[in-house]
C-alpha cells in the first residue's frame, strides 16, 4: 500500500541506533525525506547512507546531543529551513538507566534520562507544532514504552516515558483543530539485529549480554503472548503508519503497543 509519504518530510531523533534506524528505514521505503538527528554523527551518516540506498528521496544527518537546552528546536529548524516545512517528528531519542527504585538514588542519572526522554521530546514538540499549525496537517510520534506501565528497575526511565504518553495526548487534544495528529508507540524488548545496527554511544555498545542476557530474554519471551520479539522494524512499521495521513487520518492520541501482547494498554 502506499501510504502517501513519498517526498515527506521527516524527523527522527535518536535515528542512528536500534529502533531508531529502524524508523528511518521505515520512512525511506516510503520514499520520505528524512533528518536524522543523534549525537553519534558517524552512525548517523551510515545510516543515512542506507537510507538513501532503500529509496529516500533525502537522507541528512544533524549531529546533536539533544540534552541541550534548545536542541530540539534546532533540529526541527533543520528539516524546516531545508525543506520549508516538517509533516512528521519522530520523538525517539532516549536513554535509560536501570536500577531498582529504592537504590537508584543517583541525580544526576535522573536527570540525564529526564532531559533526554522528556525535556527533548517537548522541545522538538514545540518547535514542530508551530510549523505544523502553520501548514494546517502533520503528524507526531512518540516513542514510549512497557516500562510506562510499571517495570522492575525501570522505576525514572518509566516515569520519563509514561509522561510522553500524557503529552501526545495533550498534544492531540489542543492542537486536533491545527490538522495535527499525535500518537504513541509503546515497544517491548527490541535488541540490535547486528553489531551494524548501532553505535559507540549505544546503550547497546558494550554488547547484548551487558543488558539482557540470554537467561533473561528467554525469561521475557516467555511473559509474551505471541512468544517472540519485538524487532525493529515492527516499531517501524507502526510509526509509518501512524505517520501517514492517508492511512491513519482518523487516528490521534493513541497508545499502539507494539510488544507482542506484553502490554495491552
Amino acid at each position: 500500500m502506499d501510504l502517501g509519504l513519498r517526498d515527506a518530510r521527516v524527523l527522527v531523533t535518536g535515528g542512528a541506533s536500534n529502533i531508531g534506524r529502524g524508523i528511518v528505514h521505515g520512512f525511506a521505503d516510503e520514499g520520505a525525506r528524512i533528518v536524522i538527528c543523534d549525537r553519534d554523527g558517524e552512525q548517523a551518516a551510515k545510516v543515512a547512507k542506507e537510507a538513501l540506498g532503500r529509496g529516500a528521496a533525502a537522507a541528512e544527518v544533524v549531529r546533536m546531543d539533544l540534552a541541550e537546552a534548545g536542541a530540539g528546536r534546532r533540529a526541527v529548524a533543520s528539516v524546516v529551513d531545508a525543506w520549508g516545512g516538517i509533516d512528521a517528528l519522530v520523538n525517539n531519542a532516549g536513554v535509560s538507566i536501570p536500577g531498582f527504585i529504592a537504590e537508584d538514588t543517583s541525580r544526576d542519572d535522573w536527570q540525564t534520562m529526564i532531559d533526554v526522554n522528556l525535556f527533548a521530546a517537548i522541545d522538538c514538540s514545540q518547535a514542530a507544532i508551530a510549523a505544523m499549525r502553520d501548514a494546517g496537517a502533520g503528524s507526531l510520534v512518540f516513542i514510549s514504552s512497557d516500562a510506562a506501565f510499571g517495570e522492575i528497575r525501570q522505576g525514572v526511565y518509566g516515569t520519563t516515558k509514561a509522561g510522553l504518553i500524557a503529552l501526545a495526548r495533550t498534544v492531540a487534544k489542543e492542537h486536533g483543530r491545527h490538522g495535527i495528529r499525535s500518537n504513541v508507540v509503546c515497544p517491548g524488548l527490541v535488541l540490535p539485529e547486528d553489531d551494524g545496527a548501532v553505535g559507540s554511544t549505544s546503550l547497546w555498545a558494550a554488547g547484548q549480554d551487558a543488558i539482557f542476557t540470554d537467561k533473561q530474554v528467554d525469561a521475557v519471551t516467555k511473559q509474551i503472548p505471541l512468544r517472540r520479539l519485538t524487532t525493529a522494524a515492527d516499531i517501524a512499521n507502526a510509526v509509518v503508519w501512524a505517520s501517514s495521513e492517508r492511512t491513519a487520518r482518523q487516528v490521534t492520541g493513541q497508545v499502539i503497543a507494539v510488544s507482542g501482547g506484553y502490554s495491552m494498554p
